[in-house]
């Protein structure tokens, strides 16, 4: 298994639905920029929506951070519609919802289910230079926490403003990072 951390997102196109509207969104439109995108297998399921929804309660603190959050699964930008038009949950999403019909961009980021056409729980980060430095993928069973996926955007922008310090365990922003060297060696 190769790993994508590090490699440049593949170029993509795709429809999203946003703020009641549909759009098209390449990878041109990431550049410059750190972007999240949030694999789930399909729309009007079970674990989705509250994922979908803890990721939605986090958003303003994502885009303060300049983090874009981009939802994707294999359904539809109608689908998408439908779901948040009927849903008192995915009402709450503000984020734009990628559609991935064809299974396109689930490929490129390794995390489609060819037997069953949907996407595994994926989550990526990007940063501006088009970099991946986050890939997580689960079991679909498995719901993640948007407050842990905040905690590990903070660590990756604070390295890449700090490239000669490293985040441990548990960091988070204020608490002590570590320089990397020889006399750290056996001592931790």
């Amino acid at each position: 298994m190769n790993t994508i951390i590090n490699t440049k997102v593949p170029e993509f196109k795709a429809q999203v639905y946003h703020k009641n509207e549909f759009r098209t969104v390449t990878n041109k439109d990431i550049e410059g920029k750190w972007a999240v995108f949030f694999f789930y297998p399909a729309d009007f399921t079970f674990v989705c929506p509250t994922e979908l929804v803890d990721v939605a309660e986090k958003y303003e603190e994502f885009k303060k951070m300049g983090v874009e959050v981009y939802s994707v699964s294999t359904d539809t930008h109608f689908t998408h519609k439908a779901w948040h038009d009927t849903s008192d949950s995915i009402k709450k999403i503000n984020y734009p919802m990628l559609a991935d019909p064809t299974g396109a961009l689930s490929r490129a980021f390794g995390v489609y289910i060819e037997e069953e056409g949907l996407a595994y729980r994926g989550t990526f980060l990007v940063d501006p230079d088009g970099k991946i430095k986050l890939a997580e993928i689960q079991d679909n069973g498995i719901g993640r926490n948007a407050d842990e996926l905040l905690r590990k955007v903070q660590a990756a922008q604070f390295i890449r403003n700090h490239p000669n310090e490293v985040c441990p365990a548990k960091w988070k922003p204020g608490a002590e990072t570590l320089k990397p060297g020889l006399d750290l060696v056996g001592k931790i």
